[in-house]
C-alpha cells in the first residue's frame, strides 16, 4: 500500500488525522439502510455523548451530513418558539456566522456585537438579559471558543444567566469539543455542537449536535425553517428508523467511529495535555522569534493563537504560507476585522515536536525572505 504522506495542519480545521483513522474509510461498499449501519452510527453517537458527559436519559447526539457551519444552521433554525427572539452574543466572526443564519431564516435575532478582543462581558450579558422584561429573548447563542481569535467566553457563568432568565442556552464547540474538557451538566449547556474534522480528529463532512432531548421533542411545535437541517425531524427519523433521514457520508463515520475508539485510548486529560503542550510549544517559538500574538494569553482556550503581521516590508504572508505549505506545514490567515493577522492551532494529532519542527522551518523561510529577526512591529 501506498505510504500515505504526513502533513502538519497548524490551520483551525480540518485537522491533522492519523494513519489508522485515514485507513477507517476504506471498507467493504454498504448500504446506509442496513441494520449494521444503523449500529455503526448509534455507537458514533452514543460515544459523542461520553465526551461531553452527557446523560443517555437526558441528551441525544444528532448525526448530520455537513460541515461545522450546518451544525449552527440546525441549531439556529431549529429551536426558537414562534414570536420569540434569538440572541446572539457576538465577539468574533463566527458568533457573527449565527447571526447571519438567522437573518437569513428572517428570525428575529439581537446581534449583541462586543469586542472582539476580549471575552463576553457577563454584565452586557445581564443587562440585556433585564431589559427584556416580556420575556421574549427563548434563546441565546454564543462561541466556547472564537476560532478567529482564540478567545475563550465564559459559557458557565453565561449559562447561569441565560437559565436565571427561562431561555435555551446554545454554545458552538466546534473547535473545543473532544479538546479541551467539557461537562455540559456541569457547564449549563443546552445544546453544543461540532464538526469531525475537528476535536476529535475525524475527516471532513459529519456534523453532530448534542442536546438535551425535552427541548428536541418540545421543537417538534416549533416552526420548520429548513427541510433539510431540521433537529427534531433528523432525531424523530433515527430514533424510529435508526437511520439518517437522508444519505449519510458513510466512510467518514467509519473513521469517526475510529477516531472517537482513538480519543478515548489516548483520555480525555491526557488529550487535552498533549494540546496543551502543543500550545505552549506554539507560544514559545513565536516569541522566540518576536512575533506579538494579538489575544493577551490569559484570554485565551489555550488551542489557537493569533498572530500580528510584523512591520517589515519584505513580510508577505502569502509567500510565507506557500513556502511552509511546500515543506509540509499549513497555516491559515486570521478572521480580526481590519487587522492583518494569522493563526496557528494547537488541533489534530499533532505534538510540540512538530512545533518545533514548524519553527525551524519557519525560520529558514524569513531569513530566505529577508524579513528580520526578531520580527518588527512599530507600536
Amino acid at each position: 500500500m501506498k505510504k500515505i504522506e504526513r502533513k502538519i495542519l497548524l490551520n483551525p480545521g480540518p485537522a491533522t488525522t492519523t494513519d489508522s483513522v485515514k485507513l477507517a474509510q476504506v471498507v467493504p461498499d454498504i448500504c446506509p439502510r442496513e441494520a449494521e449501519f444503523g449500529d455503526v452510527m448509534r455507537e458514533v453517537s452514543e460515544d459523542l455523548l461520553r465526551v461531553v458527559h452527557a446523560p443517555e436519559d437526558q441528551y441525544a447526539a444528532v448525526l448530520f451530513c455537513g460541515s461545522g457551519t450546518l451544525a449552527m444552521d440546525v441549531c439556529v433554525n431549529s429551536l426558537l418558539p414562534k414570536g420569540k427572539k434569538l440572541l446572539v452574543l457576538d465577539n468574533g466572526a463566527y458568533s457573527s456566522r449565527a447571526a447571519d443564519i438567522a437573518r437569513a431564516y428572517s428570525m428575529d435575532v439581537i446581534d449583541a456585537q462586543m469586542p472582539v478582543d476580549c471575552p463576553i462581558d457577563l454584565a452586557q450579558v445581564k443587562a440585556i438579559l433585564a431589559e427584556d422584561a416580556a420575556q421574549d429573548i427563548a434563546v441565546v447563542y454564543t462561541t466556547h471558543q472564537e476560532t478567529g481569535t482564540g478567545i475563550l467566553n465564559p459559557v458557565r457563568e453565561i449559562a447561569g444567566l441565560v437559565h436565571a432568565h427561562g431561555a435555551i442556552f446554545i454554545v458552538d464547540t466546534t473547535s473545543t469539543l473532544a479538546m479541551r474538557p467539557i461537562d455540559v451538566v456541569r457547564d449549563g449547556i443546552d445544546f453544543c455542537m461540532a464538526s469531525s474534522q475537528k476535536g476529535i480528529q475525524g475527516m471532513t463532512g459529519l456534523a453532530f449536535i448534542i442536546g438535551r432531548k425535552d427541548i428536541i421533542a418540545a421543537s417538534k411545535d416549533y416552526p420548520v425553517r429548513s427541510y433539510y437541517c431540521n433537529l427534531y425531524q433528523q432525531y424523530d427519523y433515527f430514533r424510529e428508523n435508526g437511520q439518517m433521514h437522508f444519505t449519510p457520508p458513510v466512510q467518514v463515520i467509519y473513521a469517526a467511529q475510529q477516531a472517537l475508539k482513538e480519543y478515548f485510548v489516548e483520555g480525555e486529560m491526557a488529550k487535552w495535555q498533549r494540546h496543551t503542550e502543543t500550545m505552549t510549544a506554539i507560544h514559545n517559538g513565536l516569541a522566540k522569534l518576536g512575533f506579538r500574538e494579538v489575544i493577551p494569553q490569559e484570554y485565551q482556550a489555550g488551542l489557537v493563537a493569533a498572530i500580528a503581521y510584523p512591520d517589515d516590508p519584505h513580510w508577505s504572508f502569502e509567500r510565507v504560507h506557500d513556502a511552509c505549505y511546500a515543506q509540509g506545514f499549513t497555516i491559515y490567515p486570521g478572521k480580526m476585522q481590519g487587522k492583518g493577522t494569522f493563526r496557528l492551532c494547537a488541533l489534530g494529532a499533532i505534538t510540540s515536536e512538530d512545533i518545533a519542527a514548524f519553527f525551524r522551518v519557519l525560520r529558514g523561510v524569513l531569513d530566505d525572505m529577508g524579513v528580520a529577526v526578531p520580527v518588527h512591529y512599530e507600536n
